[in-house]
């Protein structure tokens, strides 16, 4: 992967997805101490980035591919992304999902007309995949393959189209493919960007194998961020989070929540927990950024139900 196959990523699926704006912010920027814009990419069909990349490898499959069918994984966003892009595309489509992910999520994926089978742990739905390999199914992988990572990668060409004079960015990292293929977009056009990456505790793959030098394995995602629940990263994701990302920022669930909570009061959209982490960790490196850098932040999702959104408004008041 790299800026080519993003910019071909780009053409091939412009006819099914939207480009999402980029709008400044004034109460970000006041908040901050310096000039904030943000990517809502939760206006995205199916409310979050992941459509960009299971359209690209959908649509890179060859006919006899797409009629053996197509299997997932995901304990939410891409699930929706898998199965509305096989909707649109006329492909048979099965997503595995942990039993724990939120309702909302599962409707929508049999809503887009996919065969949802539930699975015990995240761990158990990664195993059962050989087993729909072996029927023959095409397995699009959520962030190790090329084809999805320059899918996500088409956000970075937006950004920096409408922002050539960006200076900072702050991104989610679950498995890695996103913060992959925007960096890898972003870098390419202007290297001098300062790209971070944040996690949430209980979801940090990537911290864990930057410190290792390798992909480590999650015993378990205790994160309410379910959607940064990635197992594991890949050698794949790991080797450009080491080339492109300034380092790696972990917020705890209840500052997301909280950041989750300010940007619905006052710039009135709902983010998941995983786009909400993204303010968090600019509030972290606040004393860094001046009136001479363009900070942009990345929405990258709002799917996120009523009663998680309750619950977390009710706990954090206690």
């Amino acid at each position: 992967m790299d800026i080519t196959t993003i910019k071909q990523a780009r053409e091939r699926i412009k006819p099914y997805i939207k480009r999402t704006p980029l709008e400044y912010s004034l109460t970000l920027s006041k908040y901050l101490g310096t000039n904030v814009w943000v990517k809502l990419e939760l206006f995205q069909k199916t409310g979050s980035f992941k459509v960009r990349g299971a359209v690209n490898k959908l649509l890179s499959l060859s006919a006899e591919e797409r009629k053996r069918g197509v299997v997932a994984i995901s304990g939410g966003n891409h699930a929706q992304a898998v199965a509305y892009a096989s909707s649109v595309l006329d492909v048979d489509a099965v997503v595995l999902m942990p039993e724990s992910t939120p309702l909302n999520y599962v409707q929508a994926t049999k809503g887009y007309g996919a065969t949802v089978d539930l699975q015990p742990t995240i761990g158990a739905a990664f195993a059962k995949i050989k087993d729909y390999e072996t029927k023959g199914r095409i397995f699009i992988h959520p962030f190790d393959d090329p084809l999805v990572m320059a899918g996500q990668g088409t956000l970075g060409l937006e950004i920096m189209e409408d922002l050539p004079e960006m200076t900072d960015l702050i991104l989610s990292i679950g498995g890695g493919g996103f913060g992959g293929g925007v960096s890898t977009a972003v870098k390419a056009m202007k290297p001098s960007v300062r790209i971070r990456g944040v996690e949430t505790i209980g979801a940090d793959a990537m911290t864990l194998a930057l410190k290792a030098g390798h992909p480590i394995e999650l015993p378990a995602i205790t994160s309410i961020a379910k959607t940064l629940g990635a197992p594991s990263v890949s050698a794949r994701t790991l080797a450009l989070a080491q080339k492109n990302l300034e380092e790696v920022i972990v917020v705890s669930d209840d500052e997301a929540v909280k950041e989750l909570i300010f940007i619905l009061e006052r710039l009135k959209v709902l983010t998941e927990p995983a786009a909400s982490c993204t303010l968090a960790a600019a509030l972290r490196l606040k004393g860094q950024f001046n009136d001479n850098n363009n900070l942009v932040l990345v929405f990258c999702g709002g799917n996120l139900s009523l009663t998680d959104l309750c619950k977390y408004v009710s706990k954090s008041q206690v």
